[in-house]
């Protein structure tokens, strides 16, 4: 009998799992792939081209996590990019990153490049703060006793103290990104299009909304969180891939004890007098634990896996209501050659970087609206990465392999249709789409893997596609995530517990779900409530 079994062997499950046996804990994990990971892993997609799967690049994985989890002992070694982003444009390009951000903006306005310096500073601010959030459990609210309550009142108190240090216009500035779209926040500051498109950009990654809708300010916030080997607001490529930081996870699980079984899916949440004590696998096997912890999305756990007998009424609800869907369509493609692009030919610092077609925020708007009218855009927002300019190890020499981001294309299709039978149509789009930039780009496709929205729930788990395990609006962030009463990884279930990007802080490879969860389950173990 294990002490706690965790259901998921995605990055956060196995953060998770790590901290809970490195204090002597029994700790088992229960992947239903064959392979550990979950959306972060590298595969072979086509013979000699490895590429990271679903997740793509580095940034939010919590440096308290890297540290704890030592895992650059285990293997992990992260570069940053040589420039941030690329933005092809009409006739010309746009560069950001690599100190050059300011000196590009003043090609398309002194104004805006002058007041760069005070958008980081404001917008470091409260980055900075809101890092401090990211690895602690939010207040949650009870309605117990005095004493339950107690520790939550305390937590509101730290977290109050915390948000009295930024001043009179930082904390305007917090409530315009919590309230505010990308677009109203951007509109505010710049002029320009391109310096909007670049950051707007961020508004709209794995959000299913137009970079004007109320709200996506905080998405572009969330996505200035991370680091990069110490350097704030930095992206990165992890060397063999975003599976070399599961593979040192899952290398630092098993040296602490943790047991991983992989092709093991669970089918159900096993519950005795209201409490949880273990799991049924879809092969007919129980096994037993004090604690359960789900790693998956709510919605999948709470309705599929949990008798809705043992979940109160309203909670059951909430879930049902709970959102989900970022308009994402991923894929791989392995090149014969580097592409070129129009507007900045040849290779460079910049094909290293996000290669960001999306060239003004009207173009990403429209993008919203077309895919809401029609299923998919037809002039698609596309990122496109090529991590073999930083690792060598992914393709074979003089050839390369390209992750492409796309969107928007609709959770699910109007009229009934399914993505079985437009995938690869949508897949010749995007293909197309970069080929107008980069002519010749179509041609030197050599194999692609397509991952529609369809898809990457088939395959991760990932309710109709949604990278960030439910939207980032204000009614699913901090202590409303998933449910407000249960934003403290804890569940309505007795014994039952969550660790996945569908509680604080939400998605990302940041590891900080699981690391929090971890903390909470240790206080109930230390209190004998498990």
């Amino acid at each position: 009998m294990s002490d706690v079994i965790i259901i998921g062997g995605g990055h956060n499950g196995l953060t998770c799992a790590a901290y809970l046996a490195s204090t002597g804990l029994k700790v088992t994990v229960l992947e239903r792939r064959a392979v550990v990971g979950g959306a972060a892993v590298t595969e072979e997609f086509h013979p000699g081209f490895r590429n990271s799967v679903a997740s793509y690049t580095v940034s939010l994985l919590n440096p308290k996590v890297i540290r704890d989890l030592e895992l650059h002992r285990h293997g992990l070694k992260v570069v940053e990019r040589k420039m941030a982003n690329f933005l092809p444009l009409d006739g010309d390009h746009f560069f950001v990153g690599d100190g050059r951000t300011q000196a590009e903006t003043a090609r398309f306005s002194t104004k805006d490049a002058e007041r760069l310096p005070a958008y980081w500073d404001r917008l470091d601010a409260i980055a900075d703060v809101l890092r401090e959030l990211v690895i602690q459990t939010p207040p949650n609210l009870v309605e117990g006793s005095l004493r339950e309550a107690i520790p939550e009142l305390i937590k509101s108190a730290v977290l109050g103290r915390k948000l009295s240090r930024l001043d009179l216009t930082a904390k305007r500035d917090l409530l315009a990104l919590f309230s505010q779209s990308a677009g109203d926040w951007l509109d505010g500051w710049f002029e320009s299009d391109p310096i909007k498109a670049a950051y707007g950009f961020d508004g709209v990654v794995g959000n299913y909304a137009s970079p004007y809708t109320p709200g996506s300010a905080y998405v572009l916030l969330h996505h200035v969180f991370g680091e990069v080997n110490g350097k704030k607001g930095a992206w990165g490529h992890a060397i063999g891939g975003m599976g070399a930081i599961t593979g040192a996870m899952a290398a630092c699980c098993r040296e602490r004890g943790v047991q991983i079984r992989t092709d093991t899916s669970v089918a159900e949440v096993l519950t005795e007098k209201g409490r949880a004590v273990g799991v049924v696998t879809a092969s007919g096997e129980t096994l037993r634990a004090r604690a359960v912890v789900s790693n998956l999305h709510p919605q999948r756990l709470f309705q599929k896996l949990v008798d809705p007998a043992v979940q109160p009424r309203d909670f059951v609800e909430r879930i049902d209501r709970y959102r989900s869907g970022s308009a994402t369509f991923r894929m791989n493609v392995a090149l014969s050659e580097l592409p070129s692009f129009t507007v900045a030919p040849g290779p460079g610092d910049h094909m290293t970087g996000g290669i960001i077609i999306a060239p003004t925020m009207a173009y990403m708007e429209r993008a919203y609206d077309d895919c809401r009218a029609r299923g998919w855009s037809t002039e698609p927002i596309v990122e496109m990465l090529i991590p073999s300019t930083l690792d060598d190890s992914l393709a074979p020499a003089g050839q390369h392999v390209a992750s492409l981001f796309c969107q928007h294309v609709a959770p699910q299709l109007p009229g009934g249709r399914s993505w079985d039978d437009h995938r690869e149509e949508v897949a010749d789009l995007m293909i197309a789409t970069v080929d107008k930039h980069a002519p010749g780009f179509a041609r030197s496709v050599l194999g692609r893997q397509v991952l529609s929205p369809l898809d990457l729930e088939r395959t991760f788990g990932l309710v109709n596609g949604d990278i960030m395990h439910g939207r980032l609006s204000l009614d699913q962030l901090f202590l409303a995530r998933p449910v407000l009463g249960a934003g403290d990884y804890r569940t309505p279930v007795k014994g039952l517990y969550q660790c996945g990007s569908g509680t604080h802080p939400g998605g990302g490879v940041t590891g900080a779900p699981g690391h929090n969860a971890a903390a909470e389950i240790l206080k109930d173990v230390r209190r004998r409530r498990v």
